[in-house]
């Protein structure tokens, strides 16, 4: 596959669930037939019933005259507008959002049971909640964290004080009243901190146990980076199996790659990971009154090619009032604009390429089950 193929053969694969007998299949199809009902859906869906190696398969996906006309091309972007809802506003426009995005995945959401999928779209809900509220500093060195709450070890990172609620530490650490109290992080740290925050709201509400045992883990070792993203999250997707490329599902992380090759090696600026908020939104976790759409995090991106440079200490440096200028000029640019959109509106080339590939990323992230008969959050205390 080439980054800039856009002749993708889709199909929505939806949501899918695998449970063992034939009792729990009709308790799954009655809990999701009042689900849908509820939320005024059940007309739109399709469900598809299955039986391989002696397990019952359910699949869950939206009839393809409603995902034309909500998400042409499967772009998930502009549902807010196909489908007449504010999910900004509106909690149960939100729940729909999520829904339907769902539903027309292209590689299927798994699920072993009902519980799951209710605890996965609550802690979407958390995720754009925490990822509106989040205000930082971006800084990729700092060290600095609310004191009454972390402290911080050169071994293990940032740890939660001892007997400290995880919960209260993330939220004040990613949500300060004023801009001008906010905490450094880089977007990576951002991200792990908000959806960790979502996670742990779910256990208080249904793995308590678990949510402890996360605590003690808290206070001993940062759970961070390739350990986290292992622990704590499936990615769906990949190059050679993109997501078509404006399909997100609010509560989604995403990777927007930096195709330029020089700016790139600026330590923070190899991408840029987000929240997708739905609403055709990104969080800016450094200006949270400003969220990103797609085409301007784009823009944003294309720009720190020109925002680079060589300081006095010989090393390059990122000049944002330059970038801010650019992506300015740019946005008021019809013809510029469009000529960065198509640009950067291709999927990313593969790690270490710089050729031709844009800033789209083929796959996206979404946390693991967190039930107490289900979890696969696996880590030591």
């Amino acid at each position: 596959m080439t980054a800039n193929q856009t002749n993708i053969h889709f199909e929505s694969r939806g949501i899918e669930f695998v449970v063992k007998t034939a009792e729990d299949l009709s308790a799954l199809r009655a809990s999701m037939r009042k689900y849908f009902e509820g939320l005024q859906l059940w007309p739109h869906v399709d469900s598809v019933l299955s039986n391989h190696n002696g397990a019952h398969h359910c699949i869950y996906r939206l009839k393809e005259s409603a995902r034309e006309q909500w998400a042409p091309a499967w772009d998930t972007t502009r549902l807010y507008a196909t489908m007449g809802i504010d999910g900004q506003k509106n909690t149960e426009d939100l729940e729909k959002e999520i829904l339907v995005a769902m539903l027309i995945a292209t590689i299927p959401f798994t699920f072993p049971n009902f519980d799951e999928l209710v605890s996965a779209i609550r802690i979407r809900h958390y995720v754009v909640k925490a990822g509106y509220k989040a205000a930082l500093n971006f800084d990729t060195r700092a060290i600095e964290r609310p004191a009454d709450y972390w402290h911080y070890d050169e071994e293990e990172g940032f740890l939660l004080n001892k007997g400290q609620s995880i919960i209260d530490g993330l939220i004040k650490a990613t949500q300060p009243t004023s801009s001008k109290d906010a905490y450094s992080f880089s977007c990576y740290r951002a991200t792990e901190y908000v959806i960790l925050l979502s996670i742990a709201q779910e256990l208080k509400n249904v793995n308590p146990d678990l949510l402890k045992k996360l605590e003690l883990r808290s206070e001993r070792s940062a759970i961070r980076s390739g350990e986290f993203h292992e622990i704590f999250l499936k990615e769906y997707g990949t190059l050679d199996h993109p997501f078509p490329m404006k399909y997100y599902v609010p509560g989604d992380r995403v990777w927007f790659r930096n195709p330029d090759d020089r700016s790139s090696d600026i330590s923070g600026y190899e991408g840029s990971w987000v929240i997708y908020l739905g609403h055709n939104l990104f969080t800016n976790f450094w200006k949270r009154d400003q969220p990103f759409s797609l085409e301007t995090k784009c823009v944003e991106v294309y720009h720190w090619r020109d925002g680079a440079f060589v300081g006095d200490d010989g090393e390059l440096h990122m000049d944002e009032e330059i970038v801010e200028s650019c992506v300015k000029q740019s946005l008021a640019n019809p013809s510029k604009y469009q000529m960065i959109i198509d640009r950067m509106m291709c999927y990313r080339d593969p790690q270490g390429v710089y050729k031709d590939g844009g800033c789209i990323d083929a796959s996206r992230e979404s946390p693991r089950y967190v039930r107490p008969s289900t979890s696969d959050l696996n880590f030591s205390n």
